[in-house]
């Protein structure tokens, strides 16, 4: 009868630490780091699909839904239907504005050995575009040799990490996004299945990780887009 007493408190006293441990994970919170908006981060991970547009159909540019819904997330619009050279546009699903982008141009930029990108709130009546980050593309003989880099450009303390690089090749659809600590934060993939059926990759995934803003993401994808004569391209 003790030896039961004894095996059935010390069942208690397991299934009480196994239900605090859960509840830890539960309430366990994943770290943000909104760059456009904190309503893009996600408690956790996130698939989106990639389809680009064709510039004979919309102008180009491309959508980006969710893989699990496959709700519209976001749209990019290149010079297709901006008319403009080097700049694009980021928006919602509701076509709200969310990034103006744009290659830098200038005496200082001219004679930089990178081609700097800045992606920048859109300008409301009464208020200034705010550069939220500069991607910086190594030009010529150096962009073999040097990673593509990001710098966030906000001074919000709830960005962990301000600078990137890009490792791999987009064109292949097989590059990540890695922050300072060699840690992907976001990986630009085709599926086997997509590789079979399409030769110009047209179709591709995007896994961003728990708590990073896809919008930052995807704005940084419409730039390799762009850089590598993507749809986003006239």
């Amino acid at each position: 009868m003790h030896l039961s007493l004894c095996f059935y408190i010390f069942n208690i006293v397991v299934i009480n630490q196994n239900l605090l441990t859960d509840s830890r994970k539960m309430t366990t919170k994943v770290k943000e780091m909104p760059v456009v908006s904190k309503m893009f981060c996600s408690s956790n991970q996130v698939v989106l699909v990639v389809r680009s547009r064709p510039h004979v159909v919309g102008g180009g540019g491309f959508v980006v839904t969710d893989l699990g819904s496959h709700e519209v997330v976001f749209r990019v619009d290149g010079c297709g239907v901006l008319g403009k050279k080097d700049q694009m546009t980021l928006t919602d699903a509701y076509q709200n504005p969310l990034l103006l982008i744009r290659l830098k141009a200038g005496i200082v930029e001219a004679l930089s050995l990178h081609r700097q990108w800045g992606s920048y709130t859109p300008a409301y009546v009464g208020s200034h575009q705010k550069l939220l980050f500069t991607l910086k593309d190594p030009k010529g003989c150096l962009a073999n040799n040097r990673p593509i880099r990001v710098s966030i450009e906000q001074k919000d303390q709830s960005i962990y990490c301000k600078n990137f690089q890009v490792k791999g090749y987009f064109p292949d659809r097989e590059c990540s996004i890695v922050d300072s600590g060699g840690n992907d934060i976001a990986q630009v993939t085709v599926g086997k299945e997509m590789k079979d059926v399409m030769e110009k990759k047209d179709v591709y995934h995007v896994v961003v990780n728990a708590g990073i803003d896809q919008a930052f993401v995807v704005g940084v994808i419409a730039i390799l887009d762009y850089i590598h004569n993507g749809s986003t391209r006239c």
